[in-house]
């Protein structure tokens, strides 16, 4: 089987990781990278020695048994079943299920999402869906812990707050917390900051003069995850990544899953919801194991695994529908205008 890995922003490298290091067990299998100028400036040197293709140009000619997608769009003139696998956990967004009329198969994460595409085929019917869970849910529990702290300049005598938001207008924390920042910061702990890059640019400016902060700035959140004792966000879904680790999390201003952690509604009630998760760790645990259930119950680090067997299934067993993709001429028009070769 020939696999064909489309990526188009540098933190879906960790969702991808997984899968390609289970097809790397397997025989008689062939991985290809599809790359942005974006993801080239990071791309993992442990991949160079497969192919790795920059625009259509070099790749128009290759046929692919299936092209995986972490992500929303991919280029319609590739050869192969096109596959998405998702970015991220953002089930509470709109955008989530969004059907752009890219895709052949939606491998679904839990439940939840699971019903909400399953309502959406049986509306559209040229695609499958199967629940899998989300690959990059093996990296984070498979992602080695030895020495972290001292790997990333991490003090060991401080407790570690991540506070990791969304860019979203309608949802973003930033613009309120930041500024209140150095007034929430005790001597005690060090928090590190991982802004979306799309933040504005001004907040990210006042970050440097406030004191006990770390700002983050790879395109892997995962080993930040594992230093942390609590995260703080909003309707990032970063924090269904962090509840894996079976940890704290405190969230500011969302209106759904709000029992996840402890939910702030104004700022003054964010000094408090830390000092009650340091001495309740455990307070939300069965509310978050709960939610997790119906997001990503797949904890055994067999995620990947599953996708690649339920593939190949497709494959061998032509269960792909015959009812066409539709026409989708304006979106296939801006994938051509945004690529290399028009």
């Amino acid at each position: 089987m020939n696999f064909l890995f489309y990526i188009t922003k540098q933190y879906s490298i960790p969702v991808i990781e997984p899968i390609v290091k289970f097809l790397e067990t397997e025989n008689k299998t062939t991985i290809s990278f599809f790359i942005s100028e974006k993801v080239n400036n990071v791309f993992p040197t442990i991949w160079n020695n497969y192919p790795i293709y920059r625009n259509f140009k070099e790749i128009k000619n290759n046929n692919f048994d299936f092209v995986i997608v972490p992500g929303i769009y991919v280029d319609f003139r590739l050869n192969g079943i096109k596959v998405q696998i998702f970015h991220g956990l953002g089930i509470e967004k709109e955008s989530h299920y969004n059907i752009k009329h890219f895709f052949d198969v939606y491998l679904t994460s839990g439940p939840y999402v699971t019903n909400k595409f399953i309502t959406l085929r049986e509306k559209y019917k040229y695609f499958l869906v199967k629940e899998t869970g989300w690959s990059k849910i093996d990296h984070i529990l498979n992602y080695s812990k030895e020495n972290l702290k001292e790997r990333y300049n991490i003090p060991k005598n401080k407790n570690i707050i991540l506070y990791a938001p969304t860019f979203s207008n309608k949802m973003e924390s930033a613009s309120e917390i930041i500024p209140n920042l150095s007034k929430l910061i005790h001597k005690n702990e060090l928090w590190l900051v991982k802004l979306h890059e799309l933040a504005n640019k001004q907040l990210i400016g006042r970050l440097d003069k406030i004191n006990n902060i770390k700002i983050i700035d790879d395109y892997d959140i995962t080993p930040y995850l594992h230093i942390s004792d609590i995260m703080i966000s909003d309707i990032s879904s970063v924090v269904y990544e962090f509840m894996v680790l079976d940890k704290p999390v405190i969230t500011y201003k969302i209106n759904q899953r709000t029992d996840k952690g402890i939910n702030c509604k104004n700022i003054n009630e964010l000094r408090p919801a830390i000092e009650r998760s340091y001495k309740f760790p455990d307070e939300y645990r069965k509310k978050r194991q709960r939610h997790l259930q119906e997001i990503n119950p797949y904890l055994d680090g067999k995620i990947s695994e599953n996708i690649i067997k339920y593939l190949i299934t497709i494959k061998n067993n032509d269960l792909l529908p015959e009812k066409r993709k539709p026409i989708n001429i304006i979106r296939k028009m801006k994938i051509l205008y945004h690529s290399k070769v028009k």
